[in-house]
C-alpha cells in the first residue's frame, strides 16, 4: 500500500474478506470528477491527494443485492440433499449454515472480539474454487472478513466443520472481485474452526504492532468503502482509531509517533468522506474538525468541511474554507468546481434574501412616494400660512387709506 494514499492496487485475489479491488481505469476516473474530492482528473502516485478509495471512479452505483435470491444448489456435493439440517442463520434465506463435522460443544463456540482461525475453502456455483486458506486468522465480529464467514463463524464450534452457503450480498456484492469472483455471485464456503483465542492487550502492543493493527482495520473500512457500503466503512475506521487512540504502557519512537498520527489522520479523512456519503453532516463536520486540528492545512479536511457546511446551506461560511484549499492547491479543479458552484449558490441565495425583505417592507413605489417631500426646501412655507399672512397684510393697507381718507 502506498503511503500516498489509500487506494487498494491489487488486481490479484486477496485472503477471504480482504481481497482489495483492481485500481480503476483512466476512463473510470473522469467520471464524476466534480462530485467528490478524492476524484482527480488522473491521479498520480507523487501527486495523490485522496486518501480514500476512488469510489466515484467506478462507472455505476452498485446493484441492489437480490432479496429473492435463492441458495446455490451446488457448490457443496450434499448441499441440496438434506435441507431440513440447514441453518438459516438470518432468516432470510440467503445465508445458510450445514455441519458437515460436528465439533466439541457449544461452550466452545468463540466470543466476538477473540481472534479466530479457520481454515477456509470457498467456490464458486459450477464449482471453481476463488480461495483456499489453511490458517486464515481474523477478529471475529470486527468485519475483517466476509460478513457471510464473519457471522457464521460464531455458530461453529472448536473443531467443526461446516458449509456456509452465501448470496452475494454477504461476500463480494454487485462488484465482485475482479479477475475471479463476478459480480453478483453467491459462494460456498467449507470452513473448520482452528483455534479461538482472546485478543492481544491493546496496552501492550508495541509501535509498530499498533500500526500494523491500525492500518488493517483502515485498510478494511476503504474495502467496505469501496463496496459503497459506508456503514461498515465507518465501523471499521472507528475500530481503527480505537487502536490508535488507546493507552499504552510502551514506549514508541518519535518515528512511531508521527507513523500513528498519519494514520489517525488518513481514518478521520476516510470517516469524514463516509458520513457525508450518509448525509451524516454534524458527524462529518466533528471529523473534519479534528483533522484540521492536527494538520490546519490538510487540503482533504478542508474540502470536506466546506461541502459540508455547504450542504447545510452555510454558504457564507463554506466559500472561505475552500478558498483556502483552493490556495494551497491553486490547479485542483475539484474545488475550482466546487467554489465555483457555491459562489453561485450564495449570490442566488442572497438574491433571494433581498426580494424576500423587498415584499416584508412592502411596495418599493408606494414606500418612495414620501420621499418627494424630501426634496422640498428647508424654508418653505405651507400655502395656508402663505395666504393669510398676504391677507392681514392687504387689510393693514386698506385701513391705512380709510385713515388717511378721514384726515
Amino acid at each position: 500500500m502506498a503511503s500516498s494514499g489509500e487506494e487498494p492496487r491489487s488486481g490479484s485475489p486477496g485472503r477471504a474478506g480482504t481481497g482489495t479491488e483492481p485500481a480503476p481505469t483512466a476512463d473510470a476516473a473522469q467520471l464524476d470528477a466534480a462530485e467528490d474530492f478524492e476524484v482527480l482528473e488522473e491521479e498520480e502516485e507523487e501527486e495523490d491527494l485522496s486518501e480514500l478509495p476512488p469510489l466515484e471512479d467506478v462507472g455505476r452505483p452498485p446493484a441492489p443485492p437480490r432479496e429473492d435470491a435463492q441458495p446455490p444448489e451446488q457448490g457443496g456435493g450434499e448441499a441440496a440433499e438434506d435441507p431440513q439440517e440447514w441453518l438459516d442463520v438470518l432468516g432470510s434465506g440467503l445465508l445458510k449454515k450445514k455441519t458437515l463435522v460436528p465439533g466439541q460443544g457449544v461452550d466452545t463456540r468463540p466470543r466476538k472480539g477473540q481472534d479466530v482461525t479457520v481454515r477456509l475453502k470457498a467456490t464458486l456455483e459450477d464449482g471453481s474454487v476463488v480461495e483456499e486458506n489453511p490458517a486464515l486468522t481474523f477478529t471475529l465480529g470486527d468485519c475483517d472478513v466476509l460478513q457471510a464467514l464473519d457471522l457464521c463463524v460464531q455458530l461453529l464450534e472448536m473443531g467443526e466443520t461446516a458449509l456456509i452457503v452465501s448470496d452475494a450480498k454477504y461476500c463480494y456484492g454487485a462488484q465482485g472481485r475482479s479477475p475471479d469472483i463476478p459480480p453478483n455471485a453467491a459462494l460456498t464456503l467449507e470452513v473448520e474452526l482452528l483455534a479461538a483465542r482472546d485478543a492481544p492487550d491493546l496496552e501492550l502492543l508495541s509501535g509498530k504492532e499498533k500500526i500494523e493493527l491500525a492500518n488493517r482495520k483502515r485498510e478494511r473500512g476503504n474495502f467496505f468503502y469501496q463496496q459503497a457500503d459506508y456503514v461498515l466503512a465507518i465501523n471499521s475506521y472507528d475500530i481503527a482509531l480505537k487502536v490508535i487512540g488507546s493507552s499504552s504502557k510502551v514506549d514508541f519512537s518519535p518515528d512511531e509517533e508521527a507513523e500513528l498520527l498519519d494514520v489517525k489522520v488518513k481514518c478521520l479523512n476516510n470517516l469524514a468522506a463516509s458520513q457525508l456519503k450518509l448525509d451524516h453532516y454534524e458527524a462529518a463536520l466533528k471529523s473534519c474538525n479534528l483533522v484540521l486540528e492536527h494538520q490546519p492545512g490538510n487540503i482533504k479536511a478542508l474540502f470536506r468541511k466546506g461541502k459540508v457546511l455547504a450542504q447545510q446551506g452555510e454558504y457564507r461560511e463554506a466559500i472561505p474554507i475552500l478558498k483556502a484549499a483552493l490556495k494551497l492547491e491553486p490547479s485542483n479543479k475539484t474545488i475550482h468546481a466546487e467554489l465555483s458552484k457555491l459562489v453561485k449558490k450564495h449570490a442566488d441565495q442572497k438574491n433571494v434574501e433581498t426580494e424576500m425583505y423587498r415584499k416584508m417592507l412592502g411596495n418599493p413605489s408606494a414606500a418612495g412616494a414620501p420621499g418627494k417631500c424630501k426634496d422640498k426646501l428647508p424654508w418653505s412655507i405651507p400655502w395656508k400660512w402663505l395666504f393669510g399672512a398676504t391677507a392681514i397684510a392687504l387689510g393693514g393697507v386698506a385701513l391705512s387709506v380709510v385713515i388717511a381718507a378721514r384726515n
